[in-house]
């Protein structure tokens, strides 16, 4: 803008009409004075605020006040209550979270405000937050108001979380402490179509949309349990959280039990028997370093892939591999050896290493890129399929492919086991479950044979049938209905019990185990197209790097159908 004033006009009067037309117009603004033809004084907007003498108004001092006072929380008592069990007060571990400039906003604030008994933010803080470079919505539990419990106003606040989250495709962090639904204040909230109902209809639209991570901090009962359930991933503190379908005083009362709220539900009965927990924190700071982690392996929303990393060299030298897998299949070795000479150093990260412990469930990082493993575990009961194991294996590949985190099977396992116990507990039903993630998985799918893939262990380790890219065997490979004892036993028993000599018995049924074991090597596998190579151990690593690379942006679909009715 040009301003043209009288000759007489001092610099000083130039620059106070070029100052205050700047901040009324907003833009640049040059004063001429008399017929000069170059401006006196330029003014731009400048990005500061201009201070002049309006502070806030008695007003607005009200406004702060009431905020301040809605941040407080509960009654202080309950604050020193929760100092005592060493856990922070919830807008602190919103701190702790996300720091000081991570928090964007909350939502809900004012909830409740103006009830007779007042209940700051109604116990549940919502909102938005910047975690580790990613924007999510969160929820939060206030255990100083209410014991965390849920009632109509704060149950709206997370409804509406969710319902934002699946129009945003941000990832979700509910960060747990409620005693559940407040049985007092009941109506209004417990079985209306926008009530605490509504929570798990949500979770359940937002499942496979966006990764729902829970942590735990306190104990969860009843409807409050169901988050943490639904949540693709929850992280328990030990000796600190819990979750159950009801209280121990509610189990006394219904069946007589008298049981701790720990041994009911705690953190070490969920990671070891249950499986609900994905992993177990030591304190409140290691549960968000967990959680800082595992985001790293997963995209934001689906259908985006997982972010890459800078790639690192294998923790150990991958020369070792073939040294670490012993030559007999009977013999234990641990998979995590293997594993560390094949991925990015640092990366290994796994889920639910207390359960179901004959696989493992990990993510890690092959030259940057974000990979789902599923291994058998040859130091648990031989690496068998159990199926608590298989039920484990099946609830994480189906989490990587609906979050397209390609997926490593590395076998090496008898098959799945038998007996009267295993039928009782489910291993036809659980295994059915693994074996239809497998087939189901549209992911790149990469199967390596470390050692024996025997019985139906090919197949729910994505074998040959089930559509993998590669199927690629280490000179240790075996594959086969079953293994050379079992087999023998089966097909010779009686020919050989025929025999009396006991050194002639001896050496002919060492003939007929190097027969079979030759009839089920790898090399008779590829020689016959069975499988697709087999690598030297050492280049194992490198082989995926571009079997990975290769099939990066492969193209797979399911048939047309609402959906399959296996899991």
């Amino acid at each position: 803008m040009k301003v043209r004033i009288g000759a007489e006009a001092t610099e000083e009067e130039a620059s106070a009409i070029a100052s205050a037309l700047a901040q009324h117009v907003g833009s640049e603004v040059n004063v001429y004075v008399g017929d000069a033809d170059e401006p006196t004084v330029t003014w731009s907007e400048t990005e500061e605020p201009i201070e002049d003498d309006l502070g806030p108004t008695e007003r607005e001092e009200k406004l702060w006040e009431e905020i301040e006072e809605i941040k407080a929380g509960g009654p202080e008592k309950y604050k020193e209550r929760l100092a005592e069990k060493g856990k922070l007060f919830v807008r602190d571990r919103l701190d702790l979270w996300f720091g000081d400039d991570g928090l964007k906003f909350e939502d809900g604030r004012f909830a409740e405000f103006d009830a007779e008994d007042k209940l700051p933010a109604d116990g549940l803080l919502t909102g938005a937050a910047e975690f580790e470079g990613r924007d999510v919505h969160f929820m939060a539990n206030d255990f100083t108001v209410k014991a965390g419990s849920m009632a109509a106003k704060g149950v709206e606040k997370f409804l509406r979380m969710q319902q934002r989250a699946l129009q945003s495709g941000n990832p979700v962090l509910y960060l747990m402490d409620s005693s559940g639904g407040r049985i007092d204040q009941q109506t209004g909230f417990f079985a209306n179509r926008e009530g605490i109902g509504k929570y798990y209809y949500n979770h359940s639209m937002l499942s496979g949309r966006v990764p729902q991570i829970c942590v735990l901090y306190g104990p969860c009962i009843a409807g409050a349990a169901y988050t943490p359930m639904f949540a693709d991933f929850t992280i328990m503190v030990e000796g600190m959280s819990a979750m159950a379908i009801a209280s121990p005083r509610m189990v006394k009362m219904v069946t007589g039990e008298d049981i701790s709220m720990q041994d009911l539900g705690g953190a070490q009965m969920h990671a070891e028997h249950s499986g609900s927990a994905d992993l177990v924190a030591r304190n409140e700071e290691h549960a968000r370093e967990l959680v800082s982690d595992l985001i790293t392996y997963l995209p934001n929303k689906a259908h985006e892939k997982p972010p890459r990393s800078e790639p690192r060299a294998p923790k150990l030298s991958p020369n070792g591999i073939d040294e670490v897998i012993p030559q007999s299949p009977n013999r234990a070795y641990d998979m995590t050896d293997v594993i560390e000479r094949v991925v990015d150093a640092g990366s290994y990260f796994e889920l639910r290493p207390d359960f179901g412990k004959e696989i493992i469930t990990a993510f890690a990082k092959i030259d940057g890129r974000p990979v789902g493993i599923v291994a058998n575990q040859p130091a648990q009961r031989s690496g068998a399929i159990f199926p608590d194991a298989a039920e484990k294996a099946a609830e994480f590949i189906w989490k990587c492919d609906a979050f397209e985190v390609p997926l490593l099977y590395l076998c090496d396992t008898p098959g799945f086991m038998a007996g009267s116990q295993v039928e009782k507990d489910a291993i036809l039903e659980k295994g059915k479950k693994m074996i239809y993630a497998t087939s189901s998985a549209t992911v790149p799918k990469q199967s390596v044979v470390v050692r024996k893939a025997y019985g139906a262990g090919i197949y729910a380790m994505s074998g040959p049938a089930y559509d993998p890219q590669s199927v690629i065997a280490l000179p240790s490979g075996e594959i086969g209905i079953m293994g050379p004892e079992a087999a023998i036993n089966a097909v010779y028993a009686n020919k050989l019990n025929a025999i009396e000599d006991e050194e002639e018995r001896a050496q002919r049924e060492q003939e007929l185990r190097e027969e079979y074991r030759e009839d089920i090597d790898a090399h008779r596998m590829a020689s016959e197209m069975v499988i697709d190579d087999i690598v030297p151990p050492s280049t194992l690593r490198e082989e995926l790097v571009n079997r990975f690379e290769f099939y990066a942006d492969m193209e797979k679909s399911l048939p047309d159908k609402k959906h399959g009715t296996i899991l």
